[in-house]
């Protein structure tokens, strides 16, 4: 089977769509297991660091279902969703960095932000 040049976009796009799916849910993974070690009682810089966890999971879940289910958003709306999951990625990138035991969320919220970043050049 040979494939065509629109074929190929086709297949190019559907892997970064999945890539980027797959980051969103690795990212809210590691974040949702971060917040869920601070205190929510605790003081001030860990409540703050909970709620960057959770609203980074959050945010990178409705991005994952955008990127798998229909959601009926269109291209536009897709970009908008993908930028605010970039955003708040890199947001929480930036907060957990020199955070102990905070290495691995860092990094995902940077993949995840990368792969945001990927998928929106596909779209274009």
């Amino acid at each position: 089977m040979t494939w065509t040049s629109s074929q190929q976009d086709l297949y190019r796009f559907l892997e970064d769509r999945f890539a980027c799916a797959l980051a969103c849910t690795e990212c809210a993974r590691t974040c949702a297991l971060r917040a869920g070690v601070f205190d929510p009682d605790g003081a001030d810089d860990a409540e703050r660091l909970r709620r960057t966890g959770i609203m980074c999971a959050e945010v990178c879940e409705a991005t994952c279902r955008a990127l798998t289910e229909e959601a009926g958003l269109d291209a536009a709306g897709l970009r908008v969703q993908l930028q605010w999951c970039r955003t708040v990625c890199l947001d929480s990138a930036r907060a957990f960095d020199g955070r102990p035991g905070a290495e691995p969320n860092a990094t995902a919220c940077r993949a995840c932000a990368t792969a945001c970043t990927d998928f929106m050049a596909a779209l274009d």
